[in-house]
């Protein structure tokens, strides 16, 4: 399995995660860290194996600050709502198979019976260049 890199830096003058009681919400999961891997638009500079590739770095940017946060990410669950952004060019309408580079690396990770429902954006661009970008929301025990 995949390891998660070392959580980054948030960009600006935000914080990227907040906690309650009982949920561990994340905005802004993105395929950086200070260092681009992918840059561009899925149907422009980037192929559908590429924007799958960028969507599960996001996943695992996105569980290196829950892990940050709360510890262990394994104890909490990923069974809540995830929202993707992806950047795209022109009249591309394949940005659920994006997604599912994301989807399929959570259920891998939580199981399939864990597996968040999701909703996905095409946007004309994301921050810093970014092909895709991720909303975790985890939940997590007290």
């Amino acid at each position: 399995m995949e390891l998660a890199p070392g959580a980054a830096e948030p960009f600006g003058t935000y914080v990227e995660a907040v906690q309650t009681a009982i949920c561990f919400f994340e905005w802004g999961c993105s395929t950086e860290g200070h260092g681009a891997k992918f840059i561009g638009r899925f149907g422009a500079e980037l192929d559908v194996e590429a924007g799958r590739a960028a969507a599960r770095l996001a996943v695992l940017n996105g569980l290196a600050v829950a892990r940050q946060h709360l510890g262990n990410a394994r104890q909490s669950e990923a069974d809540r709502p995830a929202r993707v952004s992806v950047a795209t060019s022109g009249d591309v309408r394949d940005q659920p198979k994006v997604a599912d580079g994301a989807s399929e690396l959570l259920q891998d990770i939580f199981g399939k019976d864990k597996n968040p429902s999701r909703l996905v954006y095409g946007v004309a661009s994301l921050p810093l260049g970014v092909p895709v970008e991720l909303e975790l929301i985890f939940e997590v025990s007290a």
